[in-house]
């Protein structure tokens, strides 16, 4: 029986350690969507015919991993689906915010990492403005926007401003655009694909109190939830969000998250953090939880129906794990005959059931 994803297995498989081990890919503490995105990015990797790369533990021993590439391909670029957004972050990097944090060797040799997949999937957005706005109304159809004036990465409106956040919070992406009446807004993107939404470390301090209450975003703003676990990050971007719409940066923002569907910790933190949210009044921040599927499909609906294909393909193609988890499976599988029952045995048993 062939395997359809959307069809008899909805869920994602528990991979067999054998398999995960046999292209690299077992780490112990892996949940079940991670295993599964390691699992899709090493096959991925393997069918580009890009090496593995090393992991350098802390007490210096050194393993191949296969959600990693080699040193050459991740100085060439190859973490990325063409060679001009390889080159668009590199000059990212040159040019980036001053106090932005990325994690460069994530960005060019991790295939796990978000920020790859952010840049995979918004630099299509940043060479084109014009496709950017279809993408944009595709997603929020309610949206006044007659065009989009940058896409940005890892930004913030102010890193360590008091009548922001005062700290270093930022956003994945920025897509700043102009409405039909000449005023700027905002989408403030948090992108995920494996990771969780584990709390950062330390005190948020007493300005999120502040936001928190002035926002009138949240049914109760001091609420350890929102600043502890999954929603901790969301909070803190969120509010972000608020502070710059607050300060007069846009005359209207939305805080979007873009997860997998299948990524079952973020939709679950997601579902969590949305549960403490007011229904958005009018000149609210409101909050769009966005399926990474969704989005890829937005991108082939407005006109790039073979890049879409290839996001797809790399992250979200999950008949691949499915294949390769059934033919583990098989290759365990042995057939063999039932011993056949004496006649007459056979004869008594029939007649005692009937």
């Amino acid at each position: 029986m062939a395997l359809q994803r959307t069809g008899q297995y909805r869920q994602l498989p528990l991979i067999p350690k054998a398999l995960l081990r046999q292209h690299r890919a077992y780490e112990k503490f892996d949940n079940r969507f991670r295993a599964c995105a390691r699992l899709l990015q090493a096959i991925w990797r393997e069918e580009q015919q890009l090496p593995a790369g090393t992991f350098a533990a802390p007490n210096g021993q050194q393993r191949r991993i296969g959600s990693l590439i080699g040193v050459a391909a991740a100085t060439g670029g190859r973490n990325f689906l063409s060679s001009d957004i390889a080159h668009l972050v590199r000059r990212e990097m040159v040019y980036r915010e001053p106090g932005a944090f990325i994690d460069q060797r994530r960005l060019y040799g991790n295939l796990l990492s978000s920020m790859p997949l952010a840049f995979n999937l918004f630099a299509p957005l940043r060479f084109d403005p014009d496709f950017a706005a279809r993408v944009v109304r595709s997603l929020i159809p309610d949206i006044d926007l007659a065009k989009v004036l940058h896409v940005l990465f890892e930004h913030s409106p102010g890193r360590d401003r008091a009548e922001l956040t005062n700290d270093r919070t930022a956003f994945d992406i920025a897509i700043i655009y102009e409405r039909t009446d000449g005023e700027r807004g905002l989408l403030a993107i948090e992108q995920k694909y494996s990771e969780g939404t584990d709390a950062a470390a330390g005190d948020l301090g007493p300005r999120f109190d502040e936001l928190a209450h002035s926002s009138e975003l949240y049914k109760a703003p001091m609420s350890a939830v929102l600043r502890t676990g999954p929603c901790q990050q969301l909070f803190r971007e969120h509010l972000l969000t608020y502070a710059a719409l607050h300060r007069g940066d846009y005359a209207e923002a939305r805080f979007i998250l873009v997860a997998p569907r299948h990524n079952h910790l973020i939709q679950q933190g997601a579902a969590l953090y949305a549960s403490h949210l007011f229904e958005p009044a009018p000149g609210a921040v409101p909050f769009l939880n966005i399926e990474l599927e969704r989005l890829i499909e937005a991108i082939a609906w407005a006109g790039q129906f073979d890049y879409a294909q290839l996001l797809y393909d790399r992250y979200c193609n999950w008949l691949k794990v499915d294949l390769a988890v059934e033919e583990a499976l098989r290759a365990k599988s042995k057939s063999w005959a039932s011993v056949p029952l004496a006649k007459s045995k056979a004869v008594g048993l029939l007649t005692k059931a009937a």
